[in-house]
């Protein structure tokens, strides 16, 4: 068992990198510009590797990457090389593709994380857990990018439905972790992402992009549902976990606030944008230069609450300011689908009644957007805005 100083070394490295992600926000409005400069390289290097991209079978290669990973839960000795080889060689070209397009730095986490494994300074199975979920976190980018492509050539019917299969083939590798949350809590994820998958599959067919983008939203914001149900989710999530075994082994406790970590990654960016306190609360909780006994779930859980209805607000309010357009319609579906995120969270903040008359409202009201009925839309809008205040009052 590595040795809590050691531990900590190796994370300075990840908390450099992570500074250098939480920075993103102070550099937004160069890097939107940055952005749009390599958005035509990107697109263009894209469709250079497609060939490459068909032949590399990246769920294969995580899974063996992982399967030698996995031989340090029995004390067998692992093997880095063969892992680094897997890494360099099939998954590090995909990695800095979406490191590049949504600025992000896992390429030089996994390999920091990977080295740290060959040299010692790492214990294996923390090795495995940061490699885990973090290529998740890349599966999950690509995913976002397959649909991004997918509206970049819409029209062009075979080349869409060529994008749809892609990103199909990056949630099956995800499935596994939502089939996990759906066991823990009871929810049917499963089934409303693959229901997503055929409404998108039927718009394309249809050629109905507003249908597409509904059903992207729906597959995206539940699996943001899936990670915050691993990390600050009662009574499930990592942050309850660690905080469980900080009190009977406190380098145990270490590695589970490290997996807490590199599963949050993948909804950071995405709080940290509208509810900043929040976002870096969480991140700073499960940050291994925070002493792990200290750990709060509730008061984890409590910011994700205030961060997702923060977020929510942020839907409707740019659902409101698109009024009559087809964005109008699918943020309305955004802010239902974060007030769904946390709606286990809101029957117990709230009570079972308040929450069914808030679920009945965001619904009502996406309805009225999609039909651009002005007057239904304000008023349910007002009455989802107090409710959202009042969850934020009464989880601080």
């Amino acid at each position: 068992m590595m040795k809590k100083r050691q531990l900590k070394a190796v994370f300075a490295m990840f908390l450099l990198a992570g500074g250098v992600l939480a920075g993103c926000g102070n550099t937004e409005k160069t890097a939107t510009t940055e952005k749009q400069a390599e958005k035509t390289e990107k697109t263009e290097q894209t469709e250079k590797s497609e060939g490459e991209k068909e032949e590399i079978n990246y769920g294969e290669a995580f899974k063996e990457a992982v399967t030698e990973l996995e031989k340090a839960k029995t004390g067998e000795k692992v093997d880095f090389d063969k892992v680094t080889t897997i890494y360099t060689t099939k998954l590090q070209a995909l990695v800095q593709k979406r490191d590049a397009e949504f600025q992000d730095t896992l390429d030089q986490h996994i390999t920091a994380a990977l080295s740290a494994g060959k040299d010692g300074s790492m214990a294996p199975m923390v090795v495995k857990q940061l490699f885990d979920k973090l290529m998740q976190k890349v599966f999950y980018a690509t995913i976002k990018h397959e649909f991004t492509e997918v509206e970049e050539h819409w029209g062009n019917q075979e080349k869409v439905k060529e994008e749809v299969e892609e990103a199909k083939e990056f949630y099956a590798i995800l499935q596994s972790t939502v089939e996990k949350r759906d066991a823990a809590y009871g929810t049917n994820l499963v089934d409303t992402i693959n229901g997503a998958f055929s409404d998108i599959e039927s718009a394309v067919e249809k050629g109905d992009a507003l249908a597409f983008a509904l059903g992207k939203q729906v597959i995206d914001k539940t699996l943001m549902k899936t990670f915050y149900l691993a990390t600050g989710a009662l009574p499930h999530g990592y942050a309850s976990k660690a905080a469980a075994e900080a009190k009977e082994n406190a380098d145990e406790a270490k590695v589970e606030q490290a997996e807490g970590w590199a599963f949050y990654q993948s909804v950071y960016p995405y709080m940290k944008k509208h509810a900043p306190e929040e976002a870096d609360y969480i991140l700073q909780q499960f940050d291994l230069q925070t002493d792990v006994k200290t750990l709060d779930p509730i008061a984890i859980n409590k910011a994700f609450i205030r961060g997702w209805a923060k977020v929510a607000l942020h839907e409707y309010e740019e659902s409101e300011e698109n009024w009559g357009q087809d964005k109008s319609a699918v943020t309305a579906l955004e802010g239902a689908l974060f007030i769904d995120m946390i709606g286990s969270d809101l029957k117990t903040l709230l009570g079972e009644q308040a929450f069914t008359t808030l679920n009945d409202q965001a619904h009502k009201y996406l309805e009225a957007a999609k039909a651009k009925n002005k007057e239904e839309g304000e008023k349910l809008l007002k009455q989802i805005e107090v409710t959202l205040h009042a969850a934020i009052e009464k989880a601080k």
